[in-house]
């Protein structure tokens, strides 16, 4: 039984730029995957969570209800901010340009994007006051200055920190990219 799938031998098609049929452009999507950081630090606080959850239950089954929920309620604060932090990130679509911050998210439509570029200058280490040489990918909108508005991405940030270098530069032109689509239509 021939499982064409499964083998190397089938021929692959890459000059072929169709959208797939389930590509829904106006998803919101993020262009790149989360870092060894971001990842990390998640696994650790849903650690966390579970050892808080399994403290709740041993609580629950030996004091009151009432320490038992607080201790339920403090897990679930837990388990949100680490899918919070899964969720940060810059995330486009055909509406516009997302930043998702841990506590904030910012979103700018694409008419108001005057240009996404990379520059070269110190940037923040995973977020830290310590500041690095690196490269940071910066949305500079219409009216407004560049200054004005934190780098989107950053060549040290919990994303791209302990990856290839590449990674960063593939992310950021992938952003550009789609900044240059939808500023134009």
């Amino acid at each position: 039984m021939p499982l064409p799938f499964l083998t190397a031998d089938r021929a692959f098609d890459t000059a072929d730029d169709a959208a797939l049929p389930y590509d829904d452009r106006d998803r919101w999507r993020r262009p790149y995957r989360p870092g060894p950081w971001r990842v990390g630090a998640a696994a650790i606080l849903l650690l966390l969570a579970s050892f808080v959850l399994f403290a709740g239950v041993v609580i629950a089954a030996t004091a009151t209800l009432s320490s038992a929920g607080a201790v339920f309620g403090i897990a679930l604060v837990v388990v949100g901010c680490a899918l919070r932090m899964l969720r940060t990130g810059v995330w486009v679509s055909a509406r516009g340009l997302r930043h998702v911050a841990f506590l904030t998210t910012r979103t700018t439509p694409w008419e108001q994007v005057a240009s996404v570029r990379t520059v070269q200058q110190p940037v923040r280490w995973l977020g830290l006051p310590r500041t690095v040489q690196g490269q940071a990918l910066l949305l500079v909108r219409r009216g407004r200055a560049a200054e004005a508005l934190p780098p989107l991405l950053t060549s040290h940030n919990a994303d791209f920190l302990g990856r290839d270098p590449l990674a960063f530069d593939r992310a950021a032109d992938s952003v550009e990219a789609w900044a240059d689509e939808y500023r134009r239509s």
